[in-house]
């Protein structure tokens, strides 16, 4: 399931910054054989090696394995596993980058929205 989500989150990324997975390899000291198996939803690969690919392509390694663009169900196909999100149905999580200001407010809305669901619970 994470190896879905971490896969599809860097093959976003380098499309995003016009990388190839050559220039990838250069930065990380990971072979491309290596990172063509994790792209492909085949590899296992370390956390030594995950960290290295998120300072690559300097994004949090948290985010790498939280958030996809891709929806649950087109994830379970991938992965060939139920995803379980955790959340109720009508509630997602999503990533972006704010303003402070705009930050500020998501939280608020975080907050207001994990004590509706805690309330339900």
């Amino acid at each position: 399931m994470h190896n879905a989500i971490f896969f599809t989150n860097v093959l976003r990324l380098l499309n995003e910054r016009g990388m190839t997975k050559h220039e990838l390899a250069k930065l990380t000291g990971v072979s491309i054989s290596v990172l063509s198996e994790i792209t492909n939803g085949k590899g296992n690969p370390t956390l030594k090696t995950l960290s290295a690919i998120a300072e690559a392509l300097q994004t949090p390694l948290a985010l790498l394995l939280e958030s996809t663009d891709i929806d649950t169900r087109e994830l379970e196909d991938a992965s060939g596993a139920h995803i379980p999100t955790g959340l109720p149905p009508g509630y997602c999580r999503a990533c972006g980058t704010l303003t402070h200001h705009q930050a500020f407010q998501v939280r608020k809305w975080h907050e207001y929205n994990m004590a509706k669901i805690r309330q339900k619970s």
